[in-house]
């Protein structure tokens, strides 16, 4: 067998075949051709807008590993003379409280709405039932009702259930956690949803054939399934529950306040310790983080998750 063996010249540069769905370069309008001054003026555009964004950070990192000595206004964009962490020593006994009662109120919070949202969206994507078109719009309607708006009738259904402050054993944590539970359902049912709607129907044929009923095909299949989803909802859960201040001063009382409400009384004196202050803001930005970092690889994956799928 003779084998054909294709020869490219020197100094020829093969030509690249465009991928499915790709314009030719050649074909591209002349404004729309890459080049050499639009690509640098792109990225210099990206650069000054990355660098704007990050001022805010520079300013709060190198505050907080100040010696309190160095810390003033007319010195905030200088870096430390020597790296101290007396502000992170004097800050933490203010906020250690808050930071376990957060701690507490988001887990579960974050954790009990996305399982709740996971199975509306599970229901609500692959069963027809009577006015299934009504439901998934009301719930959806919650998105946009904002906390200001049912702060009063929250605040009174909340103290006649006794739940609210000095009434709940808890302080108003368990309330505080109903209440970001319930606020969260529209958010969770639509990610569930919009996740479920690309998971083809005959995985739950396959299991109704094998006489799993509907918990069992959301337990032993769904679930499984919905890890991006999962990580979306948890996430943008957490991220809403440990960063409210507004239910959190409305809800509990001095013992189970919230660290936001914990940071607020470190920088909200008449006499703010800048120090401190960035230090604590550091503090508490850490758990957020860490929840990004963990789950940050699944994020966009359940953000366009039933955003591709085949017509």
């Amino acid at each position: 067998m003779v084998r054909a063996t294709a020869v490219i010249p020197q100094g020829v540069r093969p030509t690249r075949l465009p991928q499915p769905g790709e314009t030719p370069e050649r074909e591209m309008p002349r404004w729309q051709r890459p080049g050499p001054v639009r690509t640098t003026l792109r990225y210099v555009v990206l650069w000054a807008l990355a660098a704007f964004f990050l001022m805010p950070v520079y300013v709060l990192i190198v505050t907080s590993f100040k010696n309190p000595a160095d810390v003033s206004v007319t010195r905030i964009w200088e870096l430390p003379t020597s790296l101290s962490f007396d502000n992170f020593g004097a800050v933490l006994p203010k906020l250690s409280s808050g930071f376990r009662n957060s701690l507490a109120l988001s887990i579960p919070a974050s954790l009990i709405s996305a399982l709740l949202g996971c199975a509306n969206g599970f229901v609500l994507s692959k069963f027809r039932f009577p006015l299934s078109n009504v439901v998934f719009p009301l719930i959806l309607f919650g998105i946009f009702v904002p906390y200001q708006a049912v702060i009063i009738p929250v605040s009174q259904t909340m103290t006649g259930l006794g739940l609210r402050g000095s009434g709940d054993a808890t302080g108003g944590l368990l309330g505080l956690m109903l209440i970001h539970i319930i606020y969260g359902l529209p958010i969770t049912t639509l990610i569930f949803r919009n996740h479920f709607v690309s998971l083809p129907d005959a995985l739950l044929e396959s299991a109704r054939l094998d006489g799993a009923g509907v918990l069992r095909t959301w337990v032993d299949l769904a679930v499984p399934l919905a890890k991006p989803a999962f990580a979306v909802a948890v996430i943008w859960q957490f991220t809403s529950t440990w960063n409210d201040f507004m239910f959190g001063a409305m809800m509990t009382n001095r013992d189970s306040w919230p660290v936001t409400i914990a940071l607020n009384n470190v920088a909200g004196g008449q006499s703010v310790p800048f120090g401190q202050a960035m230090a604590g803001a550091l503090l508490v930005s850490l758990p957020t983080l860490a929840i990004y970092v963990l789950l940050g690889r699944f994020f966009m994956r359940g953000l366009l998750a039933g955003t591709l799928q085949e017509r």
